[in-house]
């Protein structure tokens, strides 16, 4: 499992989605998940601060995890199937383990709320995991130097 944070959430122009970006802890390998408005929302609320006075739907979801003896423990986003992230809510009650099937938009609204950890499965960051693009166009960057020296070089031809 791979630990990731909610590196920011992004408007597409091309549809009404957002995009999720879930940056690895250790690198800087992005997870983007393409979610709904309503949690991208839901999950920017939470991480600036905002505080309703009463329970969104997520709040009401922690809080009936607490009400019946549980604790999430973390959330994984554990399966990329046809181009579709499945994720799970991993919970303990009772000196069980219950493992929650769950949309990862909702996991991370969720994990946000209740301040646990959220994995993607290694399998899962490797399929669709991204590099920043600031590399490729620091890539670029460094290649025009060389670009500019063949450009200099006289081999003779008129």
């Amino acid at each position: 499992m791979i630990r990731v944070t909610v590196d920011t959430i992004r408007i597409s122009l091309k549809s009404p989605e957002r995009a999720v970006l879930l940056k690895e802890v250790e690198q800087e390998r992005q997870l983007p998940i393409f979610i709904h408005a309503t949690e991208a929302e839901a999950i920017a609320a939470e991480l600036e601060g905002y505080r309703p006075q009463r329970p969104l739907t997520h709040d009401l979801l922690k809080n009936c995890i607490a009400a019946l003896g549980g604790e999430l423990q973390y959330v994984l986003i554990n399966d990329l199937r046809d181009n579709i992230f499945y994720a799970v809510l991993h919970v303990e009650q009772a000196h069980r383990t219950i493992d929650i099937d769950a949309r990862p938009s909702d996991s991370i609204a969720l994990a946000v709320r209740a301040r646990v950890p959220i994995y993607v499965a290694e399998e899962v960051m490797d399929a669709a995991g991204v590099y920043p693009a600031i590399e490729v166009v620091q890539e670029q960057e460094d290649l025009a130097v060389f670009r500019d020296f063949v450009e200099t070089l006289d081999l003779g031809e008129e």
